[in-house]
């Protein structure tokens, strides 16, 4: 019989101090998670030093914690996979240098994970990919569209070229007066809203898998300046409404066009910006109405986690990928196959 596989994610690229056992790249053993957002909020954002500082408090507990929740002593485990980038640097080496310090003392194999490679093997842990596959990646500091042709093979087909959709999301919240995390403050306001704004959408050039939210996060600021300056009041709701449909109408209209050119056999989403409602709905909308396999993760696995970062380090060890104690935190690390 084939032994299981046991492997410890951790990630600290961001916000999130989390560490996680993933069983056979599959099934979630444990999975901590210790989020930092009530100590960002008074900031209205992420201050890189205060996150850094968070995860040295946090990151040796909640390694205790995931293993102690599997009931696995570190001899059990066959690797350490840990994000090496994209991330705040300060955030990822925390990270980066408990997972080495980990592996060394335990004398395990360490694998360095791309973050957007842990979003889209989320998804792995839900229901077993399916290739060639369209992946849409909707994050806070990624927008982008990558076909799959089998596991570790990565084709950006698109990508923003100025605000990530949950940039734009956080910015739009601040000028509304939305408290932080943005995101799910303008997804409730929206669903609730009676009426919405009109805003333009981005579609570039013809052909284009690309996107652009910068665009529209100005529209709507020069609305709020132009209702203001003659005396009025907006409607923070409509705005929201208005915002939000546009950045769905886009997201929907150009992954949908992507997974009929390329003809996958699944189509995908990752990222903080798929726990969305509205986007959720309408991209499961197009997809049954196309007869396309449509899935997004469960929203705790949306949001940054290490049982991602497993997923995919799992699925790297086993493509013979091995990281080096030489390790170093890489916060523009790209996107490259490892198959």
């Amino acid at each position: 019989m084939k032994k299981d596989q046991y492997i410890l994610g951790i990630e600290t690229s961001c916000d999130e101090t989390a560490a996680s056992v993933v069983k056979n790249g599959k099934e979630i053993v444990s999975n901590i998670v210790a989020s930092q957002i009530q100590s960002q909020k008074r900031f209205g954002g992420v201050v890189p030093e205060i996150a850094s500082r968070h995860h040295v408090e946090k990151i040796t507990i909640v390694i205790e914690e995931a293993l102690k929740e599997a009931k696995l002593q570190p001899k059990d485990l066959d690797a350490v996979a840990v994000t090496e980038g994209p991330g705040l640097v300060g955030a990822l080496l925390i990270g980066i240098n408990a997972a080495k310090a980990f592996a060394f003392a335990n004398g395990l194999p360490i694998v360095g994970v791309h973050h957007i490679a842990g979003h889209i093997y989320a998804n792995e842990l839900v229901q077993s990919m399916e290739f060639p596959l369209l992946a849409l990646i909707v994050s806070g500091g990624h927008t982008e569209l990558v076909v799959m042709e089998t596991h570790g093979s990565f084709k950006l087909i698109g990508e923003t070229r100025d605000d990530a959709a949950g940039e734009a999301y956080d910015k739009v919240a601040r000028v509304l007066g939305l408290p932080y995390p943005g995101g799910p403050e303008i997804d409730r306001l929206a669903t609730e809203s009676d009426g919405e704004i009109e805003f333009p959408r981005a579609w570039l050039e013809a052909g284009s898998y690309d996107f652009s939210f910068s665009g529209l996060k100005s529209a709507v600021i020069n609305y709020k300046h132009n209702v203001e300056q003659r005396g009025e009041s907006i409607e923070p709701a409509h705005v929201a409404a208005g915002f939000q449909a546009s950045v769905v109408d886009v997201l929907t209209s150009k992954t949908l066009k992507a997974a009929k050119e390329f003809g996958v056999k699944q189509v995908i989403a990752a990222g903080g910006v798929a726990a969305n409602g509205q986007l959720r709905k309408s991209l499961e909308d197009v997809f049954e109405n196309e007869g396309i396999p449509f899935y997004v993760p469960p929203i705790s696995l949306c949001t940054d986690n290490a049982a991602m970062i497993a997923a995919a380090g799992t699925s790297m060890f086993n493509a013979g990928k091995r990281g080096t104690l030489a390790m170093n935190g890489n916060p523009g690390m790209e996107l490259k196959s490892w198959h």
